[in-house]
């Protein structure tokens, strides 16, 4: 089989090791949250890693582009849902800032690889 190209980017494998971050945090959360605000911000982060997977494989950087905005926009979610799950008292601030400087980094990742894309098309 050949090797897919998503596997050889860094911020796909940044974000599936955030994927585990937040798998780890939302683990402690209450079980009342499991359908709730847990599976929401595993969605969105898992959605990161996958939206850059399958735009890799897009037939051109328009495409690819698209996806990544997908990806932006559920980094975004995840920040929203970390900042729910701050209120809530369900995550301390040092495990916030934490993942929130994860999730910064992943953004501004995104929004560098979108900026090269349309440059190059």
């Amino acid at each position: 089989m050949k090797e897919q190209k998503f596997r050889k980017l860094t911020i796909w494998n940044k974000a599936m090791s955030f994927i585990e971050d937040i798998y780890k945090i939302t683990n402690k959360f209450p079980t009342n949250e499991i359908y709730g605000l847990t599976s929401q911000l595993r969605r969105a982060a898992t959605s990161i890693a996958l939206n850059i997977a399958e735009g890799s494989g897009a037939g051109s950087d328009n495409e690819f582009n698209r996806f990544l905005s997908i990806s932006l926009r559920s980094s975004y979610e995840v920040m929203c849902g970390l900042e729910i799950a701050k209120r809530l008292n369900y995550l301390n601030e040092r495990d916030i800032s934490c993942l929130i400087e994860k999730s910064d980094e992943i953004s501004a990742m995104i929004s560098g690889l979108k900026k090269k894309l349309k440059a190059d098309s």
